[in-house]
């Protein structure tokens, strides 16, 4: 249950990227603990901005130059010294870059300067694991055209095809998915020459043959020796969009070699902070193949860890504020679940129109110990606000296709 009733002798933390479900997560369990959150967000209006678990929120970029300027103006109001939580790998940059002006008022768990370049960096990082062995598909980086024509002629297919940033304004302003996957050198030369101009490069890899049930994560904190204070192991069980998505049903699972690769590669770094490695088990090969670390910052597992019994980010919070690390840190494996509800409905149905699973399955899915991604019957609003923000965009889309097959009408 979520507590407005903060402890005021605890150094209130600073959660830097309040729009989605990683910002609700990193407040809702720090909340929990008698922590006064203080939000950081871009838009006032996203449903995770609504969270109650933040005592303020602050309307700001959450990256460069403007987030550097709302803290410096916000850290010397507070008390103590404050615990800045980023959930975004451009926040994660620009607060290791101002790391040493910052310092005078917070407290921030982060690796070396160039390790978080190389880690948030997607070109950086497959080029580090290719040369230094680590178990990654096999990837291109297409810079140019002849580039692309080149991964055309020389890889085998299917392939998955991504950016280096996802996330950034100029790819979102052509699409929202963060993958797609080409079947063919001809397919890949007609995705470079549509979506280049959306991204600096784009990354090209073996496609991973498997199942959602093969996407495994595992999660950590390690202290500033480089040591794991806390480990984390999960699974996704189904995932929207099909194919490329994010988790919509996940579940804690045991995988010890996963946790092994985990550690290893952050300790090559002398890594301090919170680490997250996504995996995917090839169907063909049966090997763990690395698809993307994510460091620094609160990633989509907080929840189900917590919900767990595995007390991730609020590790992190006593370890750097000095207060005793909390008991519950190890996994049970107990078989807990997470579920995003809505976009779990839309892969069901997806899957369903497949024939690959049955209402009835669906339903079995979901039995169990589990946690929601977003319902909290003490915090309702951000699971309110994004029922009626998918709403309107399915109305919206229905409306605008509606006016398009009108508009082909009066023309014929």
């Amino acid at each position: 249950m979520i507590s407005r009733r903060s402890n005021p002798k605890l150094p209130p933390a600073v959660v830097v990227g309040m729009d989605d479900l990683r910002g609700v997560y990193a407040a809702r369990t720090l909340a929990r603990h008698h922590v006064t959150v203080i939000g950081i967000a871009k838009n006032p209006k996203s449903y995770g901005a609504r969270s109650r678990a933040c005592r303020r929120i602050i309307t700001s970029d959450t990256s460069g130059q403007a987030l550097l300027d709302t803290l410096v103006t916000l850290g010397p109001q507070l008390d103590g010294r404050p615990i800045i939580v980023p959930c975004n790998d451009m926040s994660v940059v620009t607060l290791s870059r101002h790391r040493d002006h910052l310092s005078k008022w917070y407290a921030l768990a982060l690796p070396s300067v160039e390790s978080v370049e190389l880690l948030t960096d997607k070109v950086r990082f497959f080029t580090y694991a290719q040369q230094n062995n680590l178990p990654v598909p096999e990837t291109r980086i297409l810079y140019s055209r002849e580039d692309a024509e080149k991964a055309a002629e020389e890889l085998a297919f299917p392939c998955a095809v991504k950016p280096p940033d996802s996330k950034s304004g100029r790819w979102l302003s052509k699409t929202h998915l963060k993958a797609m996957k080409v079947d063919g050198g001809a397919d890949l030369l007609s995705f470079y020459d549509q979506f280049r101009p959306y991204a600096e490069a784009l990354i090209v890899q073996q496609w991973i043959e498997g199942a959602d049930e093969d996407h495994y994560t595992c999660n950590c904190y390690m202290n500033s020796d480089g040591q794991p204070l806390v480990t984390f192991v999960s699974r996704k069980l189904r995932q929207w969009p099909p194919l490329t998505g994010d988790g919509s049903l996940n579940e804690e699972c045991r995988a010890d070699d996963i946790l092994r690769t985990t550690l290893q590669l952050f300790q090559n770094f002398e890594f301090h902070g919170l680490g997250e490695v996504e995996f995917k088990r090839d169907a063909v090969s049966s090997k763990q193949l690395i698809v993307e670390p994510n460091i620094g910052r609160a990633t989509g597992r907080c929840g189900l860890a917590e919900g767990s019994g595995v007390e991730l980010l609020y590790t992190m919070y006593c370890d750097l504020a000095g207060l005793p690390l909390p008991v519950q840190r190890e996994q049970a494996y107990r078989g807990t679940k997470w579920v995003f509800l809505r976009r779990d409905m839309m892969s069901g149905f997806h899957y369903w129109r497949k024939g690959e699973i049955s209402l009835l399955d669906w339903f079995r899915s979901l039995r169990g110990r589990k946690v929601y991604a977003l319902f909290s019957w003490t915090d309702p609003v951000p699971f309110l606000a994004d029922l009626v923000r998918a709403a309107f965009l399915v109305l919206f889309r229905n409306e605008r296709r509606k006016r398009a097959r009108d508009s082909r009408s009066l023309k014929q």
